[in-house]
């Protein structure tokens, strides 16, 4: 049967029942003894886990339950002695049916009935303070109707924390000389809670009762506006078809507030466990705490309930109805496509795991640490020098910040201990003296008078490298310089080894052998030079792509020279795409220079790379 057919068969038969019992009610005359509704068990709506508080499963749009809640009390009403025995017990025994049903519409609003049938009730008359107070007029009976509106107000049955707002009507329906009804409309307004916290489940609840003008005294206490109160909690097993717990709950006259006949306590140790078939049976076992009027000797309840399983409907609670929600095991939200509707919303790309999504990591493949800076966020800083890698123009050695970002980062060299730093010294690989001319400050002195020091035939004005041999070029950055020499920490090329487009292959030809070839030389030379081979991309393309070109390209210059005698262990390799460029990546000549390898001499206290 579709849920809304259910739903409205349900409220039919309630409505049913409520007529039934309002038109039985006027036939009764008006002029019955004085008396009240001696039974203070209001068992929760249908579909709750518990027997007077509820659970708050508010799911589904249409979803009812129905069934009926047997409470079998003893003792609830009785005379005492002043030594505490039990002089007359006007209602001794009493057993009652609450048949009711609810259904929740919207997820979020529910509607529900429940009608007291007193199926056996016995008693005996009782004198108090020279009045007898009359045994129940008749062993059946009906209880005070009642309706119920509740309105979710956030949270849903599997959070730490749902809230409801609603409110109770109860009709007069009951009769005041059986003790089933309180003689008159009253109403009042409650508030419920209910949670979840792993396997242990709880709920509270509290209201107001107002009663009409009418309100009466029975045996000198008020039958007038009260306030209703309970907690529970207990343990759910079983997936959340089993629920165990206590339930302590209670009522107080306002006029008499906690004044012990007026103000009845029961505590309730009981347990619903839920089929597969949405068929769902309780039982548990009670008894009054204090000697209040309605709180019993003892109490035994049991239940019987039809309650749809809203999983059927919403398997995972998060408002989106199974037959729409793309991830229906998984507690998601509504999305306008299909295939992510009630989907949890997509975590951004963070490849390093660092919780800096990629889009905004600097550094998206390595595990870095937040900033504020978007050129070093997810980034470290690996010499531990102050400075972040993206930063540092040698993040594996520890320097002092510079201005020239080519020197930022990287410690003072003096390649030939001569005292003068490279970056000033004019001949840094052969020790020399300090002049006060740039072109031979550092150089030794027999070479100071000397126009071409290396004697390459290029004047050392405009020999870009006046102190290695090498050849004439048009280009001032590359005049007179050889292949490869050694240069400020680095083995400088005059060339840049050659690539294929988007690729790590070295193109085959005497280009790039003869500049590898140049490079192999310097290091047979000085075998106690140590490597790091770092590949460096221009700014087109993905910047994990280039990266990861940056890498395999310095991987290729590596895997050539340990293939031509370089022992491995001299050589590391590290990739660093497009976020060190030489020169601007907006023209065609800057992206040329800028995709390049350099090679860079480790020294002894460095921290060399891991090679890959």
């Amino acid at each position: 049967m579709p849920t809304f057919r259910r739903a409205r068969v349900a409220l039919l038969l309630l409505l049913l029942l409520v007529t039934v019992a309002c038109v039985a009610h006027t036939s009764r005359a008006l002029a019955a003894p004085p008396g009240f509704s001696v039974n203070r068990f209001e068992p929760s709506e249908r579909g709750s886990q518990w027997f007077v508080l509820d659970s708050l499963d508010l799911r589904g749009s249409g979803r009812p339950a129905v069934g009926a809640v047997f409470d079998d009390q003893y003792r609830p009403l009785a005379v005492y002695e002043a030594d505490g025995s039990v002089r007359a017990a006007v209602v001794g025994h009493v057993l009652t049916a609450h048949v009711g049903g609810s259904v929740i519409l919207w997820d979020r609003l529910r509607l529900g009935a429940n009608l007291p049938v007193v199926l056996y009730t016995e008693g005996e008359p009782g004198t108090l303070r020279g009045v007898t107070y009359a045994a129940p007029s008749s062993g059946q009976a009906l209880g005070d109707a009642r309706l119920s509106v509740d309105l979710r107000m956030f949270g849903t049955s599997a959070d730490v924390l749902t809230m409801a707002i609603g409110g109770s009507l109860w009709l007069p329906t009951g009769s005041t000389s059986s003790y089933t009804g309180d003689g008159g409309v009253h109403a009042g307004p409650h508030l419920r809670a209910a949670g979840v916290v792993g396997s242990v489940v709880y709920a509270a609840h509290v209201g107001v009762t107002l009663r009409n003008a009418k309100a009466h005294d029975f045996a000198g206490s008020p039958i007038d506006h009260e306030l209703l109160y309970g907690v529970s909690g207990g343990l759910r097993a079983m997936q959340g078809k089993l629920v165990v717990g206590p339930e302590l709950y209670g009522t107080t006259i306002l006029k008499d507030a906690f004044k012990t006949r007026a103000s009845p306590l029961e505590l309730l140790l009981g347990g619903h466990l839920a089929f597969d078939n949405h068929v769902r049976v309780g039982a548990g076992v009670g008894t009054g705490l204090v000697a209040g009027y309605g709180s019993p000797v003892a109490r035994f309840v049991a239940s019987l309930e039809y309650v749809p399983d809203a999983a059927a409907d919403d398997e995972d609670g998060d408002g989106i109805p199974d037959s729409s929600d793309a991830c229906k095991k998984v507690r998601g939200v509504a999305s306008a496509d299909p295939e992510l509707n009630g989907c949890p919303p997509p975590k951004p790309a963070d490849t390093d795991g660092d919780d800096i999504p990629d889009a905004e990591d600097a550094c998206p493949d390595v595990l870095g640490q937040r900033t504020n800076d978007p050129r070093t966020n997810g980034c470290i800083d690996r010499d531990g020098d102050g400075l972040m890698d993206p930063l540092d123009h040698c993040p594996f050695e520890a320097g002092p910040p510079s201005s020239d970002p080519n020197k930022n980062g990287c410690p003072p060299r003096d390649e030939d201990e001569d005292g003068i730093l490279d970056e000033v010294d004019a001949c840094p690989d052969v020790p020399g003296v300090k002049t006060n001319d740039p072109q031979t400050n550092g150089c030794p002195e027999a070479s100071t008078a000397d126009p071409d020091r290396d004697h390459d035939g290029v004047p050392n004005d405009t020999d870009a490298c006046p102190n290695d041999a090498g050849k004439p070029d048009p280009d001032p950055r590359k005049n007179g310089c050889p292949t490869a020499y050694v240069r400020g920490g680095q083995i400088r090329i005059s060339e840049q080894v050659k690539f294929r487009t988007a690729s790590a292959d070295i193109l085959p030809g005497k280009d790039s052998e003869d500049i590898l070839d140049a490079v192999k030389a310097i290091l047979v030379a000085r075998p106690e030079i140590k490597l790091r081979i770092e590949g460096h991309t221009d700014n087109r393309g993905a910047p994990r792509v280039n990266q990861a070109l940056g890498l395999a390209r310095a991987l290729a210059v590596r895997k050539w020279l340990v293939a031509h005698g370089i022992a491995e262990s001299r050589l590391s390799s590290v990739g660093f795409g497009a976020d060190r460029p030489i020169d601007s990546n907006d023209t065609e000549g800057g992206r040329v220079l800028n995709r390049r390898v350099e090679l860079h001499i480790e020294t002894g206290s460095a921290a060399t790379p891991a090679a890959p």
